[in-house]
């Protein structure tokens, strides 16, 4: 179990107990250094005792706060082997961990709030240093410390008895410990690859150059099993588009329906309720064009694309409401999350403002809850950052329900807008038992719960909306609806997808 030291002064008190609750109920072993009540008392010492159980080991992390967090920064940096980032907001933060691996983090209770306070401290404590630049900078920082005075360990702290050792070089167990001391907050120095290093030099040429290969590849997996236009040829005709019918879809609780016709028979009060989507690999600029037209046009409420379409489509609707929304690590979802993070960074950057991220399935279905949540939690920041929504597909139909229950409880601690069911392109779309379980998961918050893929059928968007659902990814709309006035419907009728289910 993880060890984290949290103290504070008089002015940190309040904050203090109320992280305290929270690191408690992440599963997180605290040392409270003090102080306990609300009694004046000097700050220098409560953050020296915080910073030598993080610098002996004790602790692998500490947290300190006082009235402005500055002073108690300036104390604990004077204990070696400490690196004190005051953090006053998630980027800072963040940036604290990827760049220069601070192991404490100190905050000023009279600049913020428990909540704000609450988020850095979990960005803190999971975000890593692994980049080889920022890992050799840190060592430089850690070379500074001329002449280090000896250590005390946590318990000596208190009597007053100095251990024997030299900033750990002794290799007593209690020096043991300290092995990690220049790593990872939680977590041992992750040793980087020589392509690890290739990738941080690649140009923007190079990526892109990576992302249409890897979009070529896509190019060769299954076909949804109804299309994007009459006459698209990537698979089958799709319907006309029926306003009544739409009509009636919104009201069995659709806040999105998907549609790929031209959109000239769309009432505008539907428009807005539309994702005009185009994610086929083999998409054109031309037809990347035409959609953001149709959007701007008909007043559709967003267009989605695959990331390298994002910039082009920003910049056609710049001025437009019509929001652009892309995918990340889509449709695998074993991309690592600092990558998912830059994706969406960049997307964010580009002007989406929904991202849908796919889960590590791999790590859901290994257990290790901390790797999903810091999965998550990585794509949840940069989409705060940016100011866009985050939607986490799991692909249910690959996970056994206690999955599925844990990666939605690991996309609620990560703060997450939504839960979705499925890619499209995985062995099986939505089903209402999923959608059911899913929303009892983040039952209690405001996410919500999206049931996608495979919803063919009146019967089964009815079962969606009646287990929880509180968005359709219902690429048959018009055939659901045709479907309860009692139209017979072929099956190469009603609007779908363009590469999966899921749209």
């Amino acid at each position: 179990m993880r060890t984290i030291a949290i103290g504070s002064d008089h002015g940190g008190y309040q904050l203090k107990c109320a992280l305290l609750g929270h690191l408690k109920a992440r599963g997180l072993q605290v040392i409270d250094c003090g102080t306990f009540s609300e009694a004046a008392c000097d700050y220098p010492v409560v953050a020296k005792d915080v910073a030598v159980r993080v610098a002996s080991g004790a602790a692998e992390a500490g947290i300190m706060i006082d009235g402005a967090g500055i002073g108690s920064s300036m104390a604990a940096n004077k204990v070696p082997g400490v690196r004190a980032a005051l953090c006053y907001d998630v980027s800072s933060a963040r940036n604290s961990r990827e760049h220069n691996n601070a192991n404490l983090v100190t905050l000023g209770a009279g600049l913020i709030g428990p909540s704000l306070a609450t988020q850095i401290v979990d960005v803190f404590l999971d975000t890593h240093c692994t980049a080889e630049r920022h890992l050799r900078r840190v060592a430089m920082i850690d070379e500074l410390e001329h002449d280090r005075a000896p250590l005390h360990n946590a318990s000596d702290s208190v009597s007053g008895n100095a251990c024997d050792c030299q900033g750990g070089s002794c290799g007593c167990d209690e020096c043991q410990s300290k092995t990690g001391a220049s790593g990872q907050a939680g977590a041992p120095r992750v040793a980087t690859s020589s392509l690890e290093n290739e990738l941080t030099e690649l140009s923007e040429t190079d990526l892109q150059r990576v992302a249409e290969r890897i979009a070529s590849m896509l190019g060769t997996g299954s076909v949804d099993a109804a299309c994007v236009g009459p006459e698209c040829g990537f698979c089958r005709p799709c319907g006309p588009v029926d306003p009544a019918q739409l009509r009636e879809f919104i009201a069995m609780g659709a806040d999105r329906i998907v549609c790929r016709g031209g959109g000239e028979t769309v009432p505008k009060e539907i428009a807005r309720y539309i994702d005009h989507t185009l994610l086929r690999p083999d998409s054109t600029y031309e037809q990347i064009d035409k959609l953001c037209s149709e959007a701007k046009e008909y007043g559709f409420a967003s267009v989605c694309v695959n990331p390298f379409h994002v910039k082009r489509c920003a910049a056609i609707l710049r001025g437009s409401p019509v929001k652009v929304c892309t995918v990340v690590g889509f449709p695998l979802g074993a991309n690592a999350a600092e990558i998912k993070a830059l994706e969406a960074r960049r997307a964010i950057r580009e002007g989406a403002k929904e991202i849908d991220m796919v889960v590590n399935v791999g790590a859901v279905k290994s257990g290790d809850d901390e790797a999903v949540y810091h999965d998550i939690r990585t794509v949840v920041e940069a989409c705060m950052d940016g100011g866009a929504i985050c939607k986490v597909i799991l692909e249910t139909a690959l996970l056994s329900n206690e999955e599925k229950t844990r990666a939605c409880v690991a996309a609620r601690r990560a703060r997450a807008n939504f839960v979705k069911t499925s890619t499209g392109f995985g062995p099986g779309g939505a089903t209402a038992e999923d959608v059911a379980l899913m929303s009892e998961a983040v039952k209690g918050t405001r996410m919500g719960v999206k049931a996608s893929g495979g919803i063919r059928t009146l019967e089964d968007a009815e079962q969606m909306i009646r287990a929880g659902a509180t968005r359709l990814g219902v690429s048959a709309g018009i055939r659901i609806v045709q479907e309860a006035k009692g139209v017979t419907v072929s099956s190469s009728s009603g609007g779908a997808s363009s590469g999966g289910d899921k749209y």
